[in-house]
């Protein structure tokens, strides 16, 4: 198998099954009980709160565990719905667990704006700004996009929301092992992660609350995660993202180049036979290692299905809606027509891919094209 779609989700590292396998067996005690074995089950979390704090730069306790990046997000958005101002600026391009959620509180009075994109998918911060009104509470905008990997001025936009007492949210599950994470750099407020997007286990994410104690739980019960989300802990899940995590940052250049040096050789490998290849987003302004690229005159389901015989996988857009034969609203709002939209694949690179995939994927992609 030759996995190139490592945007959806990365396969587990060795060290982290071999981790959660242990808790699992030895470390079942409840984290809320004060024995000796409640107290193992919570030291455990307190390490992996920890490791996962470092790779932000942010506070152990600045960070809560959660299911996902998705809830991270909806945590956010539902505190929203008891406050005074009752309005959130993002953009079209979101991922769903942000934009189905903004839909769905309208019913609770929770109103929104969307500013577009320019065709390289990134985001007018002046059309941001005019979007800001009295009752604007909150700006959430993604660190990255999933779907061509452009990275949004984040940082640039805090700047405006601090002068205006407006809190920002970023949605970085695609981010971490990919560049630095620096959240007292971005300065935000709120930062969504997921584990298995770097190598770590599915079910468990985090958010990161700059203001520990300001934001209210999402699910009601118990008082674990200090009040910010009730529920007995996954222990053995909480520590392999934090083991993951911890990993994520190691030799990073190191890592960030390998990513840049396939897709450099994918992509100069792919103009020698297909030159029509269109590649969507910026090219210097995004994630190293995720290609989005329309083959212009080839539906992109019928180009997937054909390379998945030949052992390859890899998406025709997000995962969270790939198999779904119409056009990406993403790349519908960098101005790709339909029949363009609708011949676009999504390549996304990882730690296990080597050089002779590349060429193997190219072998493979050259003989399927020119046969069409």
């Amino acid at each position: 198998m030759y996995y190139f779609d490592h945007s959806a989700t990365t396969p587990l590292l060795p060290e982290v099954t071999r981790l959660m396998n242990d808790i699992n067996k030895e470390a079942f005690g409840n984290p809320s009980s004060i024995y000796s074995l409640g107290r193992k089950s919570r030291n455990i979390i307190e390490t992996a709160r920890n490791q996962v704090a470092k790779s932000i730069s942010a506070r152990p306790d600045q960070i809560i565990f959660t299911s996902g990046g998705t809830e991270s997000n909806n945590q956010v958005f539902w505190s929203l719905i008891n406050g005074g101002r009752k309005h959130v600026v993002s953009n079209v391009i979101e991922h769903p667990a942000v934009l189905n959620v903004l839909n769905f509180l309208n019913k609770f009075g929770l109103k929104h704006n969307l500013a577009n994109v320019d065709t390289d998918g990134i985001v007018s911060i002046d059309e941001i700004d005019n979007a800001i009104s009295s009752e604007t509470s909150l700006i959430s905008l993604m660190l990255a996009n999933n779907e061509i990997g452009t990275l949004q001025p984040v940082k640039e936009i805090v700047e405006i929301a601090k002068k205006k007492g407006i809190l920002v949210h970023t949605d970085a599950v695609q981010c971490l092992g990919k560049f630095n994470l620096d959240v007292t750099e971005l300065g935000v407020d709120f930062l969504s992660l997921s584990a298995h997007k770097f190598y770590g286990p599915k079910g468990i994410g985090a958010l990161y609350i700059k203001e520990p104690n300001t934001l209210p739980s999402l699910i009601i019960g118990g008082n674990q995660e200090k009040n910010h989300r009730a529920g007995t802990e996954n222990i053995s899940a909480i520590a392999g993202m934090g083991l993951a995590a911890e990993n994520s940052i190691k030799s990073l250049n190191k890592k960030v180049n390998a990513l840049i040096d396939l897709e450099e050789q994918f992509k100069k490998g792919l103009n020698k036979f297909y030159k029509t290849a269109i590649l969507n987003g910026n090219q210097s302004q995004k994630l190293p290692g995720l290609i989005s690229i329309s083959f212009p005159k080839t539906r992109s389901d019928i180009l997937m299905k054909k390379l998945d015989r030949e052992g390859i996988s890899v998406s025709n857009g997000s995962a969270c809606g790939s198999g779904d034969i119409k056009p990406s609203p993403v790349l519908s709002a960098i101005g790709l027509d339909d029949p363009t939209n609708l011949s676009t694949l999504r390549f996304s690179f990882g730690s296990s891919n080597t050089s002779d995939q590349i060429s193997y994927l190219l072998n493979k992609l050259e003989s399927i094209l020119l046969k069409s």
